[in-house]
């Protein structure tokens, strides 16, 4: 008896057809999610971008706002610099501390600071203050090695002052803050460094591509650089962002952003 042909099961033909068209849908699929995965990059990337700007823009407009605040005769409570990318130096009192001042002269340089019957209870050991003479006009920055808050008393680090100051110098918490671009360290990954008190800088941003200051002047005349800050009444910012890494859809060039503000100085040229 002849056997019956077995009609079940897939043909050579059939199973390349399949495997054909299976490799096409998963082509197509690799496809559409490399694409989603790249533009889920390029927004994740867009979305720190305008965040660090937003940020920083916001954080010197405070610090300007407040250039000038408390700050003694004969020092500079702005300090520009056109460098392009420009940086700006400002000085303000943090008011901390209040009404304290030395009540004895310093025998030496090194001697301790005598603020006896003062109250020094927002003062740690470890801070960094401000001394100044009104009379000749000199100050400097000096870090606390000691603070005794019962006797009054205040001990310097080992490092001699700039001169022995007087009683009446004052004792402060001035802030020198500087803002610049660095992009030498790392050219691909330009970044806004904030510099406090002539410490070491730190990073305040990443991927900061350009800051630029302009200064209108009490005449209404608009500057790079302020002669004298006590003009200065408002303080144009010009700062630019750019995305971590090049887009191959724009030819390999960095999606920026651009932002701009004015900011009106509230303690310069009040006297």
């Amino acid at each position: 008896m002849p056997r019956p042909c077995n009609t079940k099961g897939f043909t050579l033909i059939e199973l390349i057809i399949a495997a054909i068209l299976s490799t096409v849908v998963i082509t197509a699929a690799l496809g559409v999610y490399m694409v989603q995965h790249k533009h889920l990059i390029v927004q994740d990337q867009i979305s720190d971008m305008q965040q660090n700007v937003r940020a920083s823009l916001q954080d010197l407009s405070t610090k300007i706002r407040l250039a000038g605040y408390n700050v003694p005769t004969g020092l500079s409570a702005l300090n520009a610099y056109d460098t392009n990318p420009d940086s700006l130096e400002i000085l303000y009192d943090s008011g901390r501390i209040q009404d304290v001042y030395l009540v004895e002269d310093m025998a030496t340089s090194s001697s301790e600071l005598r603020c006896d019957g003062l109250d020094l209870s927002l003062i740690h050991q470890g801070d960094t203050i401000f001394i100044y003479d009104p009379i000749t006009q000199v100050g400097e920055y000096l870090v606390l090695s000691e603070v005794h808050d019962s006797s009054g008393h205040l001990r310097p680090n080992t490092l001699d002052l700039l001169i022995p100051y007087p009683a009446g110098s004052l004792i402060m918490m001035m802030e020198t803050i500087k803002y610049y671009i660095d992009n030498t360290s790392d050219p691909q990954h330009p970044r806004l460094m904030v510099q406090v008190n002539g410490g070491l800088p730190q990073i305040y941003a990443d991927n900061i591509a350009d800051l630029q200051f302009q200064y209108v002047l009490s005449s209404g005349a608009i500057v790079d650089v302020p002669t004298l800050a006590k003009m200065v009444r408002e303080v144009i910012i010009d700062i630019t962002a750019r995305t971590d890494s090049p887009d191959e859809d724009l030819g390999d060039e960095y999606r920026t952003r651009h932002l701009r503000t004015s900011v009106k100085v509230r303690n310069l040229g009040i006297n």
